[in-house]
């Protein structure tokens, strides 16, 4: 007999392991199914409504950032100080593993292993069928029955391909970051609390480069939607900029991200997505963490729903619910990355916008926060005239605030 599963969760990330938390702690039996050993590229911030929505332990940070610097092609920067509070750095490695062995306490079975197909059974329920961790080649796959399935299992996902029309047209950047042993202190202008940002068409030529301090570690990676652009050569070039190619390297890794959620998370019928699979990672910052859980907490609360009262129609409000709070942010950004990301002109009138205090401010608000500040709109008119002066390379047009 197969074994059946309330929910099985492909993908032992962020997102699946926060889904796969809040599906057992409801209650229902889960398989949380992980390719072990892989780490995801990231800068690693998370911002404080991450650690208050999703309850993570301040020991998990291996560095708070109080600033970031943005570095314009000519290399001239702006400092863009956070105020009060600060953004959380987290080792990929280790949080991940954590959240993982959390969702496992909550009650989920875990289970290494790598997904191969969605089949089905004679009465139509979805079987999973993958290859466990250290199965001998040619060895038939392990399958089990699935009431529902979540795909967790990234950018190119095994399930979003198998389960929904259009999974592969999603566009995405390709990153990639050398992870280094920290230098010391004021090394080359090193700060171990600011997270640098390098809007420069040499390293990237239409995202950006960064590097990012995680305590004892320091993340040096770049992303590009280019084909064929050099990856690890505009990381070397950029260590060698920094002074960081003194620095030895620890572990490199790459991964395309999605720059655009899919227009459909759900089959109609027992699947849903969430995370990279749904692509949920916000155009221009690339910020992904926050919206990958927020993204598998939505997913199991339609899941849960599902499971509950058997209306596959309910699978279809996670992205309804998320869309709803973060559709307007991406487009945004969306817009933000087609327009200012796509010259070396631009991207320095760019970052002269960030030395605009209530740019800072709404910038860190609405970061922090997880959604568009509206307690200041006439802040809001001033940015908006100001980044017309920018954009027509007039100036500051903006009124003065009554």
């Amino acid at each position: 007999m197969t074994e059946t599963f309330d929910a099985v969760v492909v993908g032992g990330g962020p997102s699946g392991a926060t889904a796969a938390t809040d599906l057992a702690q409801a209650g229902h039996k889960v398989l949380l199914l992980d390719r072990a050993g892989r780490i995801k590229p990231c800068g690693g911030a998370i911002p404080p409504r991450l650690i208050k929505d999703f309850d993570i332990p301040l020991g998990l940070l291996c560095a708070r950032a109080t600033s970031a610097r943005m570095i314009a092609p000519s290399d001239t920067h702006v400092d863009m100080p956070v105020g009060k509070g600060f953004v959380g750095m987290v080792d990929r490695d280790v949080f991940d593993e954590w959240l993982r062995d959390r969702a496992e306490k909550s009650g989920a079975e875990r289970r290494a292993g790598t997904y191969e197909a969605i089949e089905r059974d004679a009465d139509g329920t979805a079987i999973i069928a993958y290859r466990p961790k250290g199965a001998a080649r040619g060895s038939e796959p392990v399958r089990v029955r699935a009431k529902v399935v979540i795909g967790c299992d990234g950018a190119r996902s095994g399930v979003a391909r198998a389960a929904l029309p259009d999974a592969e047209r999603v566009p995405f950047v390709a990153a990639y970051h050398e992870v280094v042993e920290s230098p010391p202190e004021g090394f080359n202008g090193f700060d171990g609390g600011r997270c640098d940002v390098f809007y420069q068409g040499k390293l990237s030529p239409d995202f950006y480069a960064w590097v990012f301090p995680h305590g004892g570690k320091t993340s040096i990676g770049v992303g590009s939607a280019k084909k064929g652009f050099a990856l690890r050569e505009a990381v070397a070039q950029l260590r060698e900029q920094t002074g960081l190619d003194a620095c030895e390297t620890v572990r490199v890794e790459g991964a395309p991200i999605p720059l655009k959620p899919l227009k459909k998370w759900d089959n109609g019928r027992d699947v849903v997505v969430a995370g990279d699979a749904a692509g949920v990672v916000a155009p221009a910052s690339g910020e992904g963490i926050y919206y990958a859980m927020t993204a598998g907490r939505l997913a199991a609360d339609a899941a849960s729903a599902f499971l509950k009262t058997g209306d596959a129609r309910l699978l279809a409000t996670a992205r309804k619910r998320f869309m709803k709070d973060h559709g307007r942010v991406f487009m945004i950004l969306g817009i933000m990355q087609y327009f200012w990301y796509s010259s070396d002109k631009r991207r320095e009138r760019f970052v002269k916008i960030c030395q605009d205090k209530d740019v800072q401010q709404l910038t860190w608000d609405a970061y922090m926060n997880k959604e568009l500040v509206r307690a200041k709109p006439m802040a809001h008119v001033k940015i908006f005239f100001k980044d017309l002066g920018h954009l027509f390379g007039i100036g500051s047009v903006a009124p003065k605030p009554e």
